[in-house]
């Protein structure tokens, strides 16, 4: 990928409302974050401009969402928006239950957006309290999925 075509998507990104972009070819990844910024009260919302993060060689085909940041590790929440799916298939177990232990690193969910299937994962060892959106809903970046103990 040439500087050029990361400095158009930068463009893209800038001229949309997307807050995440993630792009994989030939075993690299590039992946564009908008920051988040505090707005003063009296003033409106200003426009931010994307972050871009250096891209890493990856060995999967299939690109991953950083996992999202777990406010004490009592709740997991989505790092994008998208449709989020329990199971990796219609015919498949569930990725997690609750009452069920997890590990740090396991993938609890994915959320779909744009086709692409973005895994969420743990980031600390607990235990499922419970499911807080239904297979199949849309959610918002930062909306907590599931609530841990």
């Amino acid at each position: 990928m040439t500087l050029t075509e990361i400095k158009s998507l930068i463009d893209a990104m800038a001229a949309s409302d997307l807050s995440e972009m993630e792009l994989t070819r030939d075993g690299s990844l590039l992946r564009l974050v908008r920051r988040k910024t505090a707005a003063p009260a009296a003033a409106p919302a200003t426009a931010t401009t994307p972050a871009p993060v250096a891209r890493t060689p990856r060995s999967s085909a299939a690109p991953t969402a950083a996992p999202a940041p777990a406010q004490a590790c009592s709740e997991i929440t989505t790092p994008l928006y998208g449709v989020v799916h329990w199971r990796p298939s219609p015919d498949a177990a569930p990725f997690v239950a609750p009452g069920q232990a997890i590990q740090a690193g396991q993938v609890v969910c994915v959320v779909e957006a744009m086709k692409v299937f973005n895994e969420v994962r743990a980031e600390c060892d607990a235990t499922v309290l419970a499911l807080l959106v239904e297979s199949g809903a849309e959610v918002e970046a930062g909306q907590p999925l599931l609530r841990l103990g």
